[in-house]
């Protein structure tokens, strides 16, 4: 409901416990805790290397983790020790009525990846779990931290809009690794062009030009519903269409028959009337679809091969994008 960052003041933290504190003291816990998701997630929560029917029967039936608010159940309590609870070493341990005790461990809990929030994290885990050796557990949290650690995204720029909105679908866990990936990543130049135009070869160029417009219709009926901009056969449809294709990967879904035999035109054409519509440019046919060009400026670009290499596999979306190819295009124009 709040971004982590929303919780950077130590009032707020504050309420946050108090809220967590009267909640657990009306409803008896089984295990409550808070913290970040991206950290949780680097955590091995909720299953913590069990399988799911065995998390569903256990619970917490130990202690995992020590979170930056933790809420352990009287049952937990009795089973590690309560002395042993009620000495964590913490900002706050407090004893709740029914047993279950509360472990706070720093004012803020925007800070849980510094390095002195990862010692006071080490030291209370280890506290509770005395098997556990305390180096071990410090080289754990400061790997999860230094995989958080922010990274300022430099993506191409061909495809940046469409690298942002790959991150923000990978988990929150992953997601600075993959934007450092991205920024040491670019695409190969686009190749489908040719800078003399083959002559159309078919018998109705009208005809063919009305046929291209029926296929990128048939790529607006299949994608409309999760993609409404495909309507609008704009430049940011096409970013749009990558993102949707990065999603539903049709490479993994359907045979690669069917996609080159139905996907690939409807891509292409689709492709090629943003090119006309957008650049001005110009429908040239061919016979063979894969030859078929759209003129813009001086050179004439070639959207049905794109679309053939653009649907060989998952990466492909990136490394054959329609938004880069577009881009290229336009910059070509003059």
């Amino acid at each position: 409901m709040r971004p982590l960052s929303f919780f950077a003041q130590e009032a707020r933290c504050h309420a946050l416990v108090e809220l967590v504190r009267a909640w657990a003291v009306h409803y008896p816990v089984t295990h409550a805790e808070v913290s970040s998701l991206a950290d949780a997630e680097l955590s091995g929560a909720p299953n913590f290397g069990r399988d799911t029917s065995t998390t569903t029967r256990d619970g917490f039936d130990q202690v995992y983790e020590v979170s930056w608010l933790n809420v352990f159940s009287a049952r937990l309590v009795e089973k590690v020790g309560r002395e042993r609870v009620l000495s964590t070493p913490a900002h706050r341990v407090e004893e709740l009525p029914d047993g279950a005790v509360l472990v706070q461990l720093g004012p803020v809990v925007t800070d849980f990846a510094r390095e002195d929030a990862r010692e006071v994290q080490a030291r209370a885990l280890v506290h509770l779990r005395p098997d556990l050796d305390l180096d071990t557990v410090r080289r754990t949290l400061r790997e999860r931290s230094a995989r958080l650690a922010p990274v300022v995204p430099r993506f191409a720029p061909d495809v940046a809009p469409l690298l942002e909105r790959v991150v923000e679908r990978t988990s929150l866990s992953e997601r600075q690794v993959q934007v450092a990936r991205y920024n040491a990543w670019a695409p190969p130049e686009p190749e489908e062009w040719l800078p003399v135009a083959l002559p159309p070869d078919v018998d109705d160029v009208a005809r063919a030009i009305d046929g291209y417009g029926d296929l990128a219709e048939g790529l607006v009926a299949l994608l409309h519903t999760q993609v409404p901009s495909m309507f609008d056969a704009t430049p940011d449809s096409l970013t749009d269409v990558d993102e949707q294709f990065w999603v539903e990967y049709f490479p993994g879904m359907f045979p690669q028959e069917r996609i080159d035999a139905r996907a690939v035109p409807a891509i292409g054409a689709y492709l090629g009337q943003v090119l006309v519509r957008h650049l001005g440019g110009q429908w040239i046919p061919r016979r063979n679809l894969q030859e078929a060009q759209v003129r813009v400026g001086q050179r004439v670009w070639l959207p049905f091969l794109r679309a053939w290499r653009y649907m060989r596999q998952r990466e492909s979306v990136l490394d054959y994008s329609l938004t880069q190819f577009f881009r290229a295009a336009s910059r070509h124009r003059s």
